[in-house]
């Protein structure tokens, strides 16, 4: 099975490894960087990739269904938001703490840097279904990697939920 993940008509298809080791080291980031509420929503939709939770190749999610937000400045600020956090992933931000090096992640996060910096965020009916609501933010950390999670839903974060 595979993972899609897509946007403005290109497409980045994963195994469930591959789409483990995105994943991850994305939240990595995105656990550092979120300031803001849109963040930390996205964040909360990272955290609804983890296929230890979600299942083995049912994951994936399609930048149209992102609510990049009402303005032309705040769509930009979420694409850049999720622009520098993919930068600061593929930097090997914290990957130290995976327990693993995720040798091919450097390839899909080009890819979908690429694929975030051509798609164009719009403006649009507010049905995101797939997109977390400012109820469903990220807000609880886990405390003992520092890492956003998806509490109180689930205890700890995707790196208590390793099965290594």
């Amino acid at each position: 099975m595979a993972n899609i993940f897509s946007g403005g008509g290109r497409e980045l298809d994963l195994s469930n490894g591959a789409t483990e080791a995105f994943v991850e080291v994305l939240m990595l980031a995105v656990s550092d960087l979120a300031s803001e509420p849109w963040d930390f929503r996205f964040a909360a939709l990272l955290i609804l990739q983890d296929q230890n939770l979600m299942g083995r190749g049912a994951v994936g999610f399609h930048l149209e269904e992102i609510d990049w937000g009402a303005g032309e400045a705040e769509r930009s600020r979420s694409k850049d938001f999720v622009l520098r956090a993919t930068a600061l992933a593929a930097s090997g931000h914290r990957w130290s703490e995976l327990g693993y090096h995720p040798s091919r992640v450097h390839d899909y996060l080009d890819r979908f840097r690429i694929m975030v910096e051509h798609f164009p965020p719009q403006g649009g009916s507010g049905a995101y279904h797939h997109f977390p609501g400012p109820d469903e933010a990220a807000m609880a950390s886990c405390v003992r990697h520092r890492v956003l999670s998806g509490l109180p839903y689930w205890e700890g974060c995707f790196l208590c939920h390793q099965p290594r």
